[in-house]
């Protein structure tokens, strides 16, 4: 399988152009960016087409992390700010032509029923798929392992499947193996389940979200049932580094190769 650089996790100590720098030093051809609104449009295209970089994967604006946003694309009251968060993605994406945009769901909010805050989920996402799928750019949406992100609106496989197979096959998801292993286990049967609306595949190891072979996953086992499901997209390396030995070792003996 091909892989593609997170460049926010395997290189969290760097601002984005080092990360990127980074990146393609280490090899990598294809980056995901968690946080690409912190440079203009141009500077961060200049930097990719320096690099000779692509974009495999792009989060649509996500709110304020540290003060507990994961996304709000669930709730109600900010509907107008996600609406904005597309029309700056566009403006992003139409830059540096990314193969897709991760939507994060957000966390359940007090005061609005679970089914109101799903029916806005489902909207807004509808209204993302309508204004990139016509330049060619797909929208996932992601599981976040309640451990982790309490109260996240999409924190199991039901909510998920239901949610996606209502949007008639306009957006998918992008399955993210430690999120999954931390969220239910059972991952080899939840992948296959899921194989028809997986559009995108995350990997780390678990607990610790490093790189595999420092947790208790059996990353190449699982990568080999993604393969075998039909899934030819590129995997995303979306794991902090431990610091210790080479952090891209695993993938010659899982059959990886870098994108």
């Amino acid at each position: 399988m091909r892989c593609s650089a997170n460049v926010a996790f395997l290189f969290p100590h760097r601002r984005l152009v080092s990360a990127l720098e980074a990146a393609a030093e280490a090899g990598f051809h294809t980056v995901e960016l968690l946080d690409p609104y912190v440079l203009p449009p141009a500077e961060l295209g200049s930097a990719l087409e320096r690099l000779g970089l692509h974009v495999d994967l792009m989060n649509l604006p996500f709110g304020d992390f540290a003060a507990g946003d994961r996304g709000f694309a669930g709730d109600p009251d900010r509907r107008a700010a996600f609406r904005q968060g597309v029309l700056l993605a566009e403006a992003i994406a139409e830059r540096i032509s990314p193969a897709k945009v991760n939507i994060l769901a957000g966390r359940a909010v007090t005061g609005i029923s679970l089914a109101e805050q799903l029916a806005c989920l489902r909207e807004n996402l509808e209204f993302a798929a309508a204004r990139f799928l016509p330049s060619g750019i797909k929208v996932v949406t992601e599981l976040l392992n309640p451990i982790e992100t309490p109260g996240f609106l999409l924190s199991d496989v039901e909510t998920v499947d239901t949610l996606l197979e209502s949007l008639d096959g306009r957006v998918g998801f992008q399955l993210d193996i430690y999120h999954l292993q931390r969220a239910s286990g059972e991952l080899i049967p939840t992948i296959q389940a899921l194989a028809a609306r997986t559009w995108h595949v995350q990997v780390a190891d678990a607990p610790g979200r490093s790189e595999p072979g420092t947790g208790e996953i059996n990353v190449p086992n699982v990568l080999r049932v993604i393969q075998d499901t039909g899934y030819d997209g590129l995997v995303g390396l979306e794991y902090t580094p431990t610091g210790i030995g080479d952090p891209f070792d695993w993938m010659a003996a899982a059959g990886c190769l870098r994108a």
